[in-house]
């Protein structure tokens, strides 16, 4: 039943049936993803990913006079795999582009006028974290070598001549990253940290001296330990231009910006603002930029408070910020071009866009948005800021708040009856962060009659170390009970109907989500993308990168493997008794098809509705655009079907089992 209601002139309608002018073919060919800022000169650089060319990853240029233009022939990619995640994957010098081509993971050069060539050869090697030490003539990067009779594969710091030549310059460390050259080309440093820490744990932060060849001194001790350890994490060392080394540590329990000098203590550094807030960010990726130095000596950094992000200006000197009054609530891939400022932002009401900051943030230019097409103000829905009580402390200390956003639905010709159905999203990681940024996927649902709570659960980053911590030992539980206790907040307000919660979310939010949905009885359904159903397998199934990450988050793996069984939704499959719906890339390897796949037999088993939607040539994330439209629309099927109502969109029907 439809029914026209004049007071508001808007038409009543089941949730979830509204007509969106949001479609997921918006969300595909008229989006891109902006990536990786590198500035050379008074020229700009980005990576940009295409989802309507499967997921390629190109190079873009914009020069002085406005003009933008890409840079790679259309049969390059550039992509990192280092670690699965990558990223890092290109730097650019003298107007010299350096990536690495995500069809064979090795260096190449591209120099103006000509095609590219390759630096290094065929084999098993990847790389990452690029930099040019041109008065050298070599590009310094992280490799990760997997030739076969290695227990795991091997990283290193090497040095590439552009005549091809590899060079060694760090290795013993389980993993390298972030290395940066002073201006003067005399010092190198670099972050390592070995298992089973991860980087958000404990890294060290090295510093050596180079000769008249690159290489560190003679001296073996002369490369030296200078910050952090096995429980400090370092963030984006990175030297100023009057040659002092800056890098951000959580030590005082926030990530905060330090600055080092030889002349000081050994192992000491000076806290350059010290605040209650995180100015560093969980190391997923390579090539991460969250501060940048400006020419004049200042220092512009994104940090984030209560989970809330802005950007300031850092007097380094007198240890003051003054925060910079843009519209934005999302900066990332910070990077300096002189006086100015380059980034990539993200308000609650636009889409993220490639942004040039000049005259201490008064003069703004535009170089590229994320979005073709714009959205009406009344179909949008914005974030609220929320924190709701949950469960009592963690084995890691803490109390018992938990933040989250909620959006309400938002359509300006549609309004519905009741309480509105309710997607809880829990975000990967699960040492990661969401934010109130405008997400379009989110606008997805919103738009068509589903309230949403994006919840930043206890281990979340953004809240300080110890909110981060809250997770040692209680994956699976604490992250659970805060997605909850959310939903139940919500429904006691009167802001989310009890009958029709619904729980999705991608790799460890895959995993929050089918335990929330085997040991508790909250949610009615629920999607997991990438999802992990088994941690016994994924601590015997996984990539180097991880393969330790549960240590912290569970425990030690095989002493702790009854804690792994316990809190592994596929031994407890008889506690699942509702919808789910399972999407997943078949190439994926930081969680294996086969997790995906016995949760579905278990399920077809049980007699319970569950559908299955797997996508070859798709690894740990979807890029390819049919496969991103046909997860959305397929997921909107699956609660048609399952809560009763008829989606407005024309979407190919999706096999659902015991349904």
């Amino acid at each position: 039943m439809i029914d026209k209601t004049l007071a508001t002139d808007k038409t009543t309608a089941p949730y979830g049936a509204w007509a969106s002018p949001i479609t997921a073919d918006q969300i595909v060919d008229g989006s891109v993803g902006l990536g990786q800022i590198v500035v050379d000169g008074d020229t700009v650089y980005w990576a940009e990913s295409r989802p309507s060319e499967k997921g390629r990853v190109t190079i873009m240029r914009r020069e002085a006079n406005g003009d933008v233009a890409e840079i790679l022939p259309g049969d390059f990619g550039v992509r990192s795999r280092v670690h699965e995640y990558g990223g890092g994957a290109y730097t650019v010098s003298d107007g010299a582009v350096y990536f690495v081509r995500d069809k064979d993971q090795r260096v190449w050069r591209l120099q103006p006028g000509e095609t590219p060539h390759a630096l290094t050869g065929k084999g098993t090697a990847r790389y990452a974290d690029l930099m040019v030490d041109g008065a050298r003539g070599r590009v310094i990067a992280v490799r990760e070598d997997h030739r076969e009779g290695l227990a795991e594969p091997e990283n290193d710091l090497v040095a590439i001549d552009f005549s091809g030549g590899i060079t060694v310059l760090a290795r013993g460390d389980d993993f390298y990253a972030s290395p940066c050259l002073s201006p003067d080309g005399a010092q190198l440093a670099w972050l390592s940290w070995s298992h089973p820490n991860m980087p958000w744990d404990g890294t060290s932060l090295w510093l050596a001296d180079l000769d008249g060849t690159g290489a560190p001194a003679p001296d073996p001790t002369n490369a030296r330990v200078i910050a952090g350890g096995g429980d400090e994490s370092i963030f984006q060392p990175s030297w100023a231009p009057d040659n002092v080394l800056y890098f951000v540590s959580d030590k005082s329990g926030w990530w905060n910006l330090y600055a080092h000098a030889d002349d000081l203590a050994a192992g000491a550094a000076r806290a350059v603002c010290p605040m209650e807030a995180d100015f560093g960010r969980p190391q997923w990726a390579f090539g991460m930029s969250a501060y940048a130095h400006l020419e004049t000596g200042g220092i512009v950094a994104s940090f984030s408070q209560n989970g809330a992000r802005s950007m300031g200006l850092v007097d380094p000197i007198r240890g003051e910020i003054q925060i910079l009054g843009t519209p934005y609530c999302e900066f990332d891939g910070i990077t300096a071009m002189g006086a100015a400022v380059v980034f990539i932002s993200a308000s609650q009401t636009d889409a993220a866009r490639l942004v040039i900051l000049a005259d201490g943030g008064v003069d703004s230019v535009v170089v590229r948005h994320s979005l073709d097409f714009a959205i009406d103000p009344g179909d949008l829905s914005c974030a609220e800021a929320v924190m709701f009580p949950t469960a009592g402390p963690t084995a890691g200390g803490g109390g018992n708040q938990a933040h989250g956003f909620y959006y309400p639905p938002a359509n300006r010709n549609f309004t519905g009856e009741g309480p509105p159905p309710l997607i809880v999203k829990s975000h990967g990681g699960p040492t990661g962060q969401t934010s109130d940024a405008f997400s379009l996927k989110i606008q997805y649902w919103t738009s068509r009659g589903f309230a949403v709570l994006d919840v930043n659960y206890r281990g979340s980053t953004g809240y300080g170390r110890a909110y981060r911590r809250m997770l040692d030992g209680a994956w699976g539980v604490a992250d659970v009970e805060d997605c909850v206790h959310g939903a139940r907040w919500l429904v006691d307000q009167g802001r989310a109907d009890g009958e029709r919660l619904i729980i999705t979310g991608g790799s460890a939010g895959g995993y929050t989500t089918l335990s929330a949905l085997t040991f508790h009885d909250t949610f009615k359904a629920g999607a997991s993308h990438y999802g992990i159903g088994d941690l016994t397998a994924l601590a015997k199934d996984t990539h180097k990168f991880e393969s330790r990450y549960l240590d912290r988050l569970v425990g030690p793996w095989p002493e702790a493997e009854a804690l792994y069984r316990a809190r592994s939704p596929i031994e407890h499959a008889d506690g699942l008794d509702c919808p789910v719906i399972f999407f997943q890339g078949l190439d994926d390897k930081v969680v294996p098809p086969n997790q995906a796949e016995a949760m579905v037999a278990v399920l077809k088993d049980k007699d319970i509705p569950v559908a299955y939607v797997p996508f070859t040539g798709e690894g740990h994330g979807f890029r390819q655009s049919a496969n991103i439209k046909r997860a959305l629309e397929a997921e909107l099927y699956f609660y048609g079907r399952v809560f009763g109502f008829d989606p407005a969109d024309d979407i190919d029907p999706v096999e659902i089992a015991n349904l």
